[in-house]
């Protein structure tokens, strides 16, 4: 497999070590920086570094743009005008609405196919990539009704022996989604700072040493304010609104507290907890693998149907294949879900799509 990666930093360097040492691909690299391409080239994060995003894609069959929210825009339009016909264009970025309504129409319509892998690291840029950092890590992908079913096959396929774990979900979803989980904790360590600079302005005496859990809120305040100026203008809305639903939550703690109710503050306190075991616990797979085999009719987006509507649902579909007829009237969607739960809720689905669908434990 050829590779290209436009944008060799933290996420496009881990890509290329990934890809290499995983898929045992031909990776090729463009960064407007050439000494981050020298770096990633030491760090054998490349094969080869290229001049230009047009030279680096030239006979490719994914390419992977890792550039800043803000460039995106720009660099998948170029990528997918200098890449061949059958060449798949993703990205990186944390915010996908506008990025995906702008390059709806054309080309670039059915080949680029918004991603966003969920992991990162405490250091930056290609000397801190890790071939192991998607290892595990949910893979958002955002295909649309005009998105290539081969392509999206391709992608996801290598997106999973990247490690990670690729999910379909549709791009407004995603946005608000992060905006809970992603840049709404980054707001909150702002204001939190903030906060605690202005009151010791405002105290005679010098505040305590803070603790490890104010260290802990706040580690990500104030972090990369270039990137995250993009970020929070792409998704303002969603974020806007989960900073409303905030201050409501906060207005309704003040006054569980003002009551000076030990048992209403101890419920309180106790179903945060739970809360936050729920959430990290329904990040866990596990189980055999289950084999669905979806027979379908061969028309423009129904991978994406089908992808999306399982993503929808919470299913995540650990591997995909395709396999037309001879005259590509029709064919089959083959579905590998994990656990025997999962697989009937993939079933109902999909069958709730109006597709026929069997199952075969085993992924034989």
């Amino acid at each position: 497999m050829r590779i290209a990666v436009l944008g060799v930093g933290l996420i496009g360097g881990s890509i290329g070590l990934a890809a290499r040492r995983r898929l045992d691909a031909d990776v090729t690299g463009f960064d407007p920086d050439p000494g981050i391409l020298e770096r990633a080239l030491v760090r054998e994060a490349l094969d080869r570094a290229a001049g230009s995003a047009g030279e680096a894609t030239e006979g490719v069959e994914i390419v992977f743009c890792a550039a800043p929210v803000g460039a995106l825009p720009a660099l998948v339009a170029e990528a997918v005008e200098a890449s061949g016909r059958q060449a798949v264009v993703t990205d990186v970025g944390s915010t996908k609405r506008e990025l995906v309504v702008g390059l709806s129409e054309g080309a670039a319509g059915e080949r680029f196919i918004g991603g966003h892998p969920l992991a990162g690291a405490e250091t930056s840029g290609v000397d801190g990539a890790r071939a192991d950092l998607f290892e595990g890590a949910r893979w958002y992908l955002t295909p649309t009704e005009r998105s290539s079913g081969l392509l999206y096959d391709r992608l996801q396929r290598a997106i999973a022996d990247l490690g990670a774990r690729p999910q379909a979900i549709d791009a407004a979803t995603h946005d608000r989604l992060m905006a809970t989980v992603s840049h709404l904790p980054h707001v909150l360590a702002n204001v939190l700072a903030s906060q605690a600079a202005a009151v010791r302005a405002d105290e005679s005496e010098r505040m305590p040493d803070v603790g490890r859990s104010f260290r802990d809120s706040t580690r990500v305040a104030g972090a990369n304010p270039g990137i995250w100026t993009d970020i929070f203008a792409t998704n303002r809305e969603a974020v806007a609104n989960e900073i409303q639903a905030v201050i409501e939550r906060l207005r309704e703690a003040g006054e569980l507290l003002r009551a000076s109710d030990p048992e209403a503050v101890r419920a309180w306190h106790r179903g945060a907890l739970e809360d936050r075991r729920a959430l990290l616990e329904g990040e866990r797979v596990g189980g055999p693998l289950v084999e669905l085999r979806v027979v379908v009719q061969n028309r423009p987006g129904i991978v994406a149907e089908i992808a999306l509507a399982l993503g929808q649902a919470g299913v995540n579909i650990e591997d995909m294949a395709l396999d037309p007829t001879a005259d590509m009237s029709s064919g089959a969607i083959t579905l590998w879900v994990a656990g025997a739960r999962e697989a009937e809720r993939a079933a109902d689905v999909i069958r709730g799509l109006g597709h026929a669908v069997s199952a075969l434990p085993g992924g034989e």
